[in-house]
């Protein structure tokens, strides 16, 4: 299965939109958002979806219930906490914001997931730590490094790449 990765949105509503239009033409099947979107108004962006989404809470997140509610309100998209424990092709995936570095290594050492899904930094990375793969997709909106990016994950290959939007 194909899994888009997307992190720290941070209100900026066109990389929201590219986003979604790129989700959709490389077909992913499930969305994965590790948190940052910000502010509620930024959620119906992402109706557009044609994957469901999945979101856990980023550490600049600011009105968590409305937040809820607006994930609520379009079908298809699960707003699950801070974290999400995912069962996906046979894989295990882990999906937090990653602000608290001790908790997001203490995973990543573990050894309990396939991959590790995370954001927070704004570093687009890709690498192994023992069998684990973990991905921050970057920032999606291109405040820190001028790079808008999101990631795509194939599940059956264990495999991710970095994708510039802009």
């Amino acid at each position: 299965m194909l899994v888009g990765l997307v992190a720290d949105t941070h209100d900026r509503l066109p990389v929201v939109e590219k986003t979604v239009k790129r989700f959709n033409e490389e077909k992913v099947e499930l969305v994965l958002h590790a948190g940052d979107y910000v502010a509620p108004f930024v959620i119906p962006k992402f109706k557009e979806l044609k994957a469901k989404l999945v979101g856990v809470f980023g550490n600049n997140d600011g009105d968590r219930e409305l937040l809820k509610k607006r994930f609520t309100e379009h079908g298809g998209m699960e707003l699950r906490g801070n974290f999400a424990e995912l069962h996906v092709d046979g894989k295990k995936i882990a999906l937090l914001h990653g602000s608290e570095g001790e908790l997001l290594r203490a995973l990543i050492e573990s050894q309990n997931f396939d991959v590790v899904v995370h954001g927070h930094t704004h570093k687009a990375e890709i690498y192994r730590e023992g069998k684990t793969l973990v991905v921050n997709p970057g920032e999606a909106c291109g405040y820190l490094t001028g790079k808008c990016t999101i990631a795509l994950l194939d599940t059956e290959k264990l495999e991710a790449r970095l994708v510039e939007l802009i």
